[in-house]
């Protein structure tokens, strides 16, 4: 049997409320996280990924009250990652209501915490999410950054794709850094990429800005796309990017406003 693949809105979340830039640059506010999250889940979102886009940077845990009030609010998947250093962080999060939770420095900084957390709550709670550009020092032509894009680390982005998996990552999520908020396209090589060294589900993130764009990014190998802006500043909705998936011969789960609009 397909699996479906999955349309995932993403709220970058910064003191309390959702924001939106460039290449993690010149983020403008875009809203409140519980009521975009109710409005992607009536539009038929089949997840919701929640980043904490300072908590790194500011040195500091994720917001866990917003966490709880969103995840009150909607009952579809909810990954949340920003600031997790820990299978302690892990565990307060589920507690909160997170289904699934994203680790990206902490992991860097120690890679032994992928398989801790992997033993202690299972491989698909994990999603080793990775903010990845174009770099000529690595084999692969992608380098691993941290805090926003702002620091390149030593690793291979693929390298470290293959690593991750291997020490218990249950899912990447592999986001554009060159990409992100140019609404340009999703980094197809990139996808391809990743797929080759992955036996767990790809998302692929950063770039969305047309409807055309989801399509190829599933046929590079993506089982889901993640986007931001195009939703919350209403470029399309959820249904539409459905839509244009299927019609281009991919499966997906209508449901909500996008079962609605099946027909048309």
């Amino acid at each position: 049997m397909t699996l479906a693949t999955r349309v995932i809105p993403c709220l970058d979340v910064a003191a309390g409320r959702v924001v939106k830039g460039v290449n993690f640059l010149n983020l403008r506010d875009a809203g409140d996280p519980v009521e975009l999250a109710a409005r992607y889940a009536a539009q038929g979102a089949d997840e919701l990924t929640f980043l904490d886009v300072t908590a790194t940077v500011d040195d500091r845990s994720t917001t866990y009250d917003v966490v709880q009030r969103t995840a009150e609010q909607v009952f579809i998947p909810l990954t949340v990652g920003g600031g997790v250093r820990s299978a302690e962080d892990v565990a307060r999060l589920l507690g909160v209501g997170a289904d699934k939770v994203g680790i990206n420095s902490g992991a860097i900084a120690r890679p032994e915490v992928i398989g801790e957390i992997a033993d202690r709550f299972g491989a698909q709670v994990l999603v080793l999410s990775l903010d990845v550009k174009r770099s000529d020092r690595m084999p692969s032509g992608f380098v691993v950054t941290t805090h926003g894009g702002k620091r390149e680390t030593d690793l291979d982005a693929i390298a470290w794709c293959k690593e991750a998996v291997e020490r218990g990552a249950g899912e990447l999520l592999v986001n554009s850094m060159d990409a992100d908020g140019t609404q340009d396209g999703f980094d197809l090589e990139l996808t391809a990429l990743v797929r080759g060294v992955s036996d767990v589900p790809v998302i692929a993130s950063g770039g969305a800005g047309k409807l055309e764009h989801f399509a190829p990014a599933v046929d590079a190998g993506a089982d889901a796309v993640l986007a931001a802006s195009v939703f919350h500043y209403n470029t399309f909705t959820i249904g539409e990017v459905k839509r244009a998936l299927a019609d281009a011969g991919h499966t997906v789960r209508l449901s909500g406003d996008a079962a609605a609009g099946a027909g048309r």
